[in-house]
């Protein structure tokens, strides 16, 4: 009997690079993919560029918002849980976030997953949960890149970034530069650290706790994996309602990476201040834990993550009685966190009343 000679490895893939295994990977996923296609995608995905038309009924005042993001060292705990199908539905759900505070609804999502070396099960349940995320936000996972790069990305390790592009009415664009001293500030809830301040989260957790994914978050029900990994919620359904409603709102602001301190000043016209009381909403266990336990000053906590308010809205009190109806009826929760004061001097900034 003759024995098959095995197929030489080409010299790419005895360098690192199996483009094989990755075609084969891209293949596998185009039916799910496909899913998120909606009536605004021209075509399907393979080509070199996607195509999504502007939807029906736009006029010439209608106006791309684009915004980029990445995951960040979330994906750190991601590979220590073997498990990649949230971190996906993050980076979506941030875009998402993003561009809804001016106002914009998403049109379609673009991702870029980069790793030293391809592999094919990682890859599928990071792209099972872009296509959750982009479903849930009714918008078209349009298309996206995968590089291999040995060399480059540590071992078994990736990195994960996406492109959202939505739409807003010229008319609807919500800029902050409405905002005046009276205004009422609401904090929508987070579900956890959403996508910010892991590099600290984790040395805590992993350094100076010594503690493992699998231990459980002291306080909780929850393992410390499944904390951190809680999805970064989207707040495209409950503030799209307000919009949807033709509510007032002045400016919105996503908490991410520097807190309330850096965040909501990027929508504060000149001459005022938003005045913070930290009184008004329970601080989720897990941000208590990293205080205490990390030895972190109490302020420096609230511009490294978001202490339990994933967004923040800005409006005038005549609109909180049509607000409160749309949240009651949609059963999202909500809560009074400040107001916008005059600030006769100096840039717009956060303060905290206690």
């Amino acid at each position: 009997m003759i024995n098959p000679v095995p197929a030489a490895k080409s010299a790419y893939a005895a360098a690192g690079v199996d483009i094989d295994n990755k075609m084969d990977a891209l293949n596998a996923i185009k039916t799910m993919v496909g899913a998120t296609k909606t009536v605004n995608v021209v075509g399907g995905i393979g080509s070199f560029g996607g195509l999504c038309r502007l939807p029906q009924g736009s006029s010439r005042d209608t106006l791309l918002v684009s915004s980029t993001d990445g995951v960040g060292t979330k994906l750190k705990v991601a590979v220590m849980m073997k498990r990649h199908d949230t971190v996906g539905q993050d980076i979506v759900n941030h875009c998402v976030n993003d561009i809804l505070v001016q106002g914009a609804k998403p049109l379609f999502f673009m991702d870029y997953v980069g790793a030293s070396k391809f592999d094919g099960n990682t890859f599928r349940q990071i792209v099972s949960g872009l296509c959750k995320a982009c479903k849930e936000n009714n918008m078209a996972l349009l298309g996206g890149e995968t590089a291999e790069m040995p060399g480059l990305y540590p071992a078994n390790e990736y990195d994960l970034v996406g492109t959202i592009v939505g739409t807003v009415s010229r008319k609807k664009l919500v800029t902050g530069q409405s905002i005046r001293a009276g205004d009422v500030i609401i904090g929508l809830p987070s579900n956890g650290l959403q996508t910010n301040g892991f590099s600290l989260a984790r040395r805590v957790f992993f350094d100076l706790c010594q503690m493992s994914p699998r231990d459980k978050l002291p306080g909780t029900d929850q393992t410390v994996g499944d904390a951190l990994l809680t999805v970064h919620r989207s707040f495209l359904k409950p503030v799209g309602r307000l919009l949807d409603n033709n509510i007032k709102i002045n400016g919105m602001a996503h908490i991410t990476g520097g807190g309330f301190q850096d965040n909501i000043p990027r929508v504060l016209p000149k001459a005022v201040t938003a005045e913070i009381d930290r009184t008004t909403w329970p601080v989720p266990t897990i941000f208590k834990f990293i205080e205490r336990q990390g030895r972190v000053d109490h302020d420096e906590m609230y511009r490294v993550f978001n202490m339990g308010i994933g967004y923040v809205l800005i409006m005038p009190k005549t609109s909180l009685l049509c607000m409160k109806t749309v949240f009651k009826n949609i059963r999202q929760p909500w809560y009074q966190i400040g107001v916008i004061r005059v600030r006769k001097s100096g840039a717009p900034q956060v303060v905290f009343s206690k």
